[in-house]
């Protein structure tokens, strides 16, 4: 009882503050993010309220299924980014930014870090420095996509942004696992090829197999029912089944095939979206579906921030470092990018600036940097500390970005007049 009623006060807190958010006219995801922060362990949580906020990180580590799930969502959701009829235009574009943007920053950040390690080796060791690096190159496709649908972006940015937001969890995987093997050969001396090569590579191939599979296998499915109602609950139901498969982690003699679920979720969306032709309904009433999860999901991220980050002088010092230098990297691995690509010149100057967000991959990679020696919580501290930044001021700057590239456009006099019209006749 005392977790239902915690996860409807979580919903409740969220849209509320979604009203409070729309006097400065801010992102929802934004509102949904100081909603789960006001009401986690670090604040109104802490009062040990029963079914009032979260009382402890432990209890929101027990609902990671539901982050799970909407993650499941959200990657499905951006797979419909990859029709074919949409990639014959865009595609080439986003490959080549998706990828250049990514190991540019990490090498940006790379450089920036090694430099403090040069300076300070005391408080930043090499290899925490080079895993900081990679880890840079994810980006967060949750907010992202939330801000889009929101605003009902619509453009030439919004266009490449999708796609390029998806590629960035298959680079940073491939990014990650090679800084983390030579991280962890500066720390022993000793090189593994698996960890390194052989089991990223296997991650990423089994990942998009699994997802074509599943996305091939519902898209049949679908054929045996004539109700839309029928067909959306199939959807869902293989949206749960894939998140549930993706956890596995198959044993193959030294290497291990692991599944990433956001990489397994947008190939089962891209390959549905392609073969079933009632897709673009379907996925339309699944994300409806989907609402009430998203808000949660960004509710109880907001929750899992830890503002004791800020407690300690030299985890917020690598921190701003590493958000500046991520940032920079990001605004002009993008600029250069798109511009050699003969991008429009508003996406040029804008794309950047939209990748900036960062969340749930950042952190996933963050587990398994805790196999680094005296590192582990250093490292976590450290991007729980860039996660808070990006995560309540990226929304707003995505959504800066896009409205000033023209993909979001002001509501016109005549909808705002409705509005004013429905407002006044609820007050009587």
């Amino acid at each position: 009882m005392t977790e239902l009623l915690s996860l409807s006060v979580a919903i409740f807190a969220g849209l509320m503050m979604t009203r409070i958010m729309n006097i400065w006219k801010l992102p929802d995801v934004t509102a949904y993010l100081v909603a789960g922060v006001l009401i986690g362990p670090s604040l109104i949580g802490a009062l040990a309220i029963p079914g009032l906020g979260f009382a402890s990180y432990e209890e929101l580590d027990g609902l990671g299924l539901i982050s799970d799930v909407a993650l499941g969502f959200i990657a499905f959701s951006i797979g419909n980014e990859f029709r074919l009829s949409q990639l014959r235009e865009t595609g080439k574009q986003a490959t080549v930014i998706g990828i250049l943007q990514a190991v540019f920053t990490t090498l940006l950040v790379d450089l920036a870090l090694i430099g403090f390690h040069f300076a300070a080796p005391q408080v930043l060791s090499l290899p925490a420095a080079i895993t900081l690096g990679a880890i840079a190159a994810a980006t967060a496709p949750a907010a992202t996509l939330m801000v889009v649908r929101q605003y009902k972006a619509k453009g030439a940015l919004t266009d490449l942004l999708l796609p390029i937001v998806a590629l960035d969890d298959a680079v940073g995987l491939v990014l990650f696992a090679v800084s983390f093997g030579i991280a962890e050969a500066l720390g022993n001396g000793a090189v593994d090829v698996f960890s390194v090569a052989v089991n990223p590579l296997l991650e990423i191939v089994g990942s998009l197999l699994l997802g074509a599979l599943a996305g091939w296998v519902l898209t049949l499915l679908e054929r045996l029912f004539h109700s839309n109602r029928n067909r959306v609950a199939m959807t869902i139901g293989f949206v749960f089944l894939t998140v549930a498969l993706s956890k596995l982690d198959i044993p193959l003699g030294r290497a291990t095939l692991g599944f990433s679920p956001l990489l397994v979720c947008m190939m089962l969306g891209s390959v549905f979206c392609n073969l079933c032709p009632l897709s673009d309904e379907i996925m339309e009433r699944a994300d409806k579906w989907s609402s009430p999860l998203m808000v949660l999901f960004f509710v109880l991220s907001g929750a899992e921030l830890e503002l004791g980050v800020f407690a300690k002088a030299s985890s917020a010092l690598i921190g701003l470092v590493y958000i500046a230098s991520r940032c920079l990297g990001k605004y002009f691995g993008a600029r250069e990018s798109s511009r050699m690509m003969g991008c429009d010149a508003k996406v040029v100057k804008y794309l950047g600036i939209t990748l900036w967000p960062q969340a749930g991959v950042a952190l996933g990679m963050c587990v398994t940097a805790g196999q680094l020696p005296g590192d582990g919580p250093l490292i976590r501290n450290i991007v729980l500390f860039a996660v808070l930044v990006y995560e309540l001021l990226g929304p707003v700057m995505t959504k800066w970005a896009l409205t000033r590239a023209g993909d979001i456009q002001p509501k016109s006099e005549e909808v705002l007049r409705r509005r004013e019209k429905k407002l006044a006749a609820l007050g009587k």
